[in-house]
This record gives structure tokens, C-alpha cells and sequence, in this order.
């Protein structure tokens, strides 16, 4: 039985996906959150192909006698050893986009604290000076005092 076209498709998914998630880190680390939108839908995509590649895999073992048991790697090894090495590399593949998603949570997560903190000094500074702009969005400097040329 030769697995190697299904395993092939999965492994270019894959390597796609991971190209992704690196593209992900470098926009997080250059602050372009625009195409961070782009990203995200991307992803989405890219998930769900991966998904239904994984799921044709599983079927298409369990349709050749393979069980949860033998584990692919050891299905593989027995029963369409030219395919292994595709399966292998896909591991790898798969350990480093979990790697990346990892950090790129982490950069995200960074990010939002950031944010946070950041809105959370602006409202504390809008708190104190309460009436610097007025309703029409004009500034409303109101001092104690006499104003400038009056006696």
C-alpha cells in the first residue's frame, strides 16, 4: 500500500501551516496588526485542512487494518516503511507549529498586558483631568484666575 501521496499532501499542509505561524511571530514582533487579521482567517483555513487531512490519515490506516494499538509509527514501520520517513517528518513538523503557536500566545499575551496596562494609565490620567475637552470635542481649559489681559 503506498500512503506516500496522502502523507505528502499532509506534510506540504503542514509545512504551510508552519510557514504561517512564522509569518504570525514576525508580524507580532514588527507591531503590524493589520495583517494580523489576514493571519488569523489564514489560519482558520489552514486548521481546518490540516484537520481533514489528519482525519482521511486515520481512516485510510483504519481502512488497511491499522488500529489505535499500533500507532502509526509502528503501522507504518510494519506495513509501508517507504511512507515512514514522510510520517516522521511530519511529527517534526508538527512539534515545531506547536512550538511556535506557543510563542506566539505568549507574544500575544505580552502584547494585551501591554495594551491593558496602557488604557489603564490613560483612564487614570482622563480621571484627574476631568473637563480638559468639552462636549463638542473642544479643549475646555478651565483655570481659577484671571484670564490673560484682563485686569
Amino acid at each position: 500500500m503506498d500512503l506516500n501521496p496522502h502523507l505528502q499532501a499532509e506534510h506540504h499542509a503542514l509545512a504551510a501551516f508552519v510557514a504561517l505561524l512564522e509569518t504570525e511571530q514576525n508580524t507580532l514582533l514588527s507591531g503590524d496588526t493589520d495583517l494580523l487579521l489576514t493571519l488569523a482567517a489564514s489560519k482558520t483555513e489552514a486548521v481546518e485542512k490540516l484537520n481533514g487531512l489528519a482525519d482521511a490519515r486515520k481512516n485510510n490506516l483504519r481502512s488497511h487494518g491499522a488500529t489505535a494499538k499500533d500507532g502509526t509509527t509502528g503501522w507504518l514501520k510494519a506495513h509501508a516503511p517507504t511512507s515512514l520517513s514522510v510520517w516522521l517528518d511530519i511529527q517534526k513538523l508538527a512539534e515545531q507549529a506547536q512550538q511556535l503557536n506557543r510563542t506566539n500566545g505568549l507574544l500575544i499575551q505580552n502584547k494585551l498586558r501591554y495594551n491593558q496596562q496602557a488604557l489603564t494609565a490613560l483612564s487614570s490620567v482622563a480621571s484627574h483631568i476631568h473637563g480638559l475637552y468639552g462636549p463638542d470635542g473642544q479643549p475646555h481649559l478651565s483655570k481659577p484666575g484671571r484670564t490673560l489681559g484682563s485686569v
